[in-house]
């Protein structure tokens, strides 16, 4: 069961950083519409296109790698002060009830809407360059296999949660500069006394209203 678990998130970490890049193409084709519209008042045809397609793609690919890391938006002002175990049961059977029926649905109703864009050759009618995006609507399925993969695996760290009491941690790729900052004033305090330390009041605990 564990070993599956660090597959899943090795399997969503991949695919969710390969399509990361879809950012930089993004950002490269909104940056050179911006600059040959109006610097040298010749917009594209195609940069419209090319922005909305990277995104939700990056947005699609990007979701089970979130959820690999815990990363989704969460209501938990309940949740928190429950014991792991509690945590763990709840969540178990939310994603029987709301997280499974879901994904299969977008994995059913994708397979229809993207066979249907196969079958037709579709291309875009947001500009007149006409470019391809039937093979884009495969991402629906795609993202949804995806997130399939990596539910199975969270109801796995549920089950394995509720046997032993503790979470198996998701792994940290980035943090937040100002959580990091105060975890790295909070070691040196605790090694040199707070007085060794300048703390902004803005990252003071003590300091809070």
């Amino acid at each position: 069961m564990v070993r599956y678990i660090m597959f899943a998130d090795r399997v969503s970490a991949w695919f969710g950083k390969a399509f990361a890049w879809a950012i930089m193409i993004m950002t490269l084709g909104t940056g050179y519409e911006v600059f040959v519209r109006y610097v040298m008042n010749r917009p594209t045809s195609w940069a419209f296109d090319i922005s909305y397609i990277m995104y939700g793609t990056l947005f699609m690919m990007a979701g089970a790698y979130t959820l690999s890391r815990n990363g989704h938006v969460r209501g938990d002002f309940l949740y928190r002060l429950w014991r792991p175990q509690t945590q763990a049961k709840v969540e178990l059977v939310l994603y029987f009830l709301f997280f499974f029926p879901g994904v299969l649905a977008l994995v059913l109703a994708g397979w229809k809407y993207a066979a249907r864009s196969w079958r037709f050759q579709e291309v875009s009618v947001n500009s007149p360059a006409g470019i391809p995006i039937y093979q884009f609507k495969s991402i629906i399925v795609a993202a949804g296999l995806l997130l399939l993969i990596q539910g199975i695996a969270q109801v796995c760290r549920c089950i394995v949660c509720i046997r032993t009491g503790e979470w198996i941690r998701a792994a940290d790729d980035v943090e937040e500069t100002e959580k990091k900052l105060m975890e790295e004033r909070e070691a040196e305090i605790i090694r040199h006394g707070p007085e060794a330390v300048d703390v902004p009041s803005n990252l003071d605990p003590s300091r809070k209203g």
